[in-house]
């Protein structure tokens, strides 16, 4: 079975063609369960993302801030295996036939086996992989089974890019361009500002590819913002947040669901 490559880039081009931001969701594979997190993605879907990103658990994850490490950490005591990951990757895109994406760093690929992965995955119906600590450079083994298997290849760029850094990654990826919104970890933030804007148009002067901010929003009004100069708006922390601070996991599901639907009102307020 072939990945999902085709289905993501259709999803986005439609958004585009609606002339909004598609909104983009991060959840972590196992949290609070894994039954539950499939439960979860299902419902930030239903309140009205367009794509979803699965989050491998990692315990040293470089980019996340304290809110998904805290999610990462309840995934990995309660055992959440790569073989969960792909679980939730088949259950979510089965029940509700949206692109799906792992984000993942690259230790457990390397240690898993590329070719094992990336074949897993494509048959899981996935999308593509986000892989924020691959350097080009390293990346041709996983392009080359990506490619093979219809599986985008999303890199991660940052404000310290410089233009022609920027041109080599844009050139390797597929799928989309995540744009990290500013310098440091994962997380809600105040403001998401000037720096996403900038980064995103030197982002764009290299590559056809759409560009989604990721890393600070988290609010509807934020979407707003970054919709106005992004193709696609990445929230993570804010999601798994409103996950941690239920009371339960019916409560939990019912606030990531809501908060979709106020960020998808958000992102149609280009």
């Amino acid at each position: 079975m072939s990945g999902n490559i085709e289905l993501l880039n259709t999803t986005l081009a439609a958004a585009k063609a609606a002339d909004r931001a598609a909104l983009i969701a991060y959840l972590p594979a196992g949290f609070p369960t894994v039954d539950g997190g499939i439960e979860a993605v299902k419902a930030v879907i239903a309140g009205g993302a367009d794509v979803v990103e699965i989050g491998l658990p990692h315990s040293d994850p470089v980019l996340d801030g304290p809110v998904i490490q805290t999610a990462d950490d309840i995934a990995l005591r309660g055992g959440v295996r790569i073989a969960d990951v792909m679980r939730t990757v088949r259950e979510a895109y089965e029940a509700t036939g949206v692109p799906i994406l792992v984000m993942t760093y690259w230790n457990p690929i390397d240690r898993y086996g590329v070719e094992r992965f990336t074949a897993e995955l494509a048959e899981a119906g996935g999308a593509g992989c986000i892989l924020p600590d691959l350097p080009v450079q390293e990346s041709a083994l996983w392009r080359e089974h990506a490619d093979k298997h219809g599986l985008a290849t999303v890199f991660v760029v940052a404000p310290s890019s410089q233009d022609a850094r920027l041109a080599t990654i844009t050139a390797a990826g597929s799928g989309f361009v995540y744009a990290a919104s500013l310098m440091g970890v994962t997380g809600t933030r105040a403001s998401v500002g000037a720096q996403a804007q900038d980064l995103v148009g030197r982002t764009r002067a290299t590559t056809d590819l759409p560009v989604c901010v990721g890393l600070g929003v988290s609010n509807a009004a934020q979407a707003a913002e970054v919709a106005g100069f992004a193709d696609g708006v990445i929230v993570g922390s804010a999601f798994v947040k409103a996950m941690l601070d239920a009371p339960d996991e019916a409560a939990g599901l019912a606030a990531v669901r809501s908060l979709a639907g106020e960020l998808a009102e958000g992102v149609r307020k280009r």
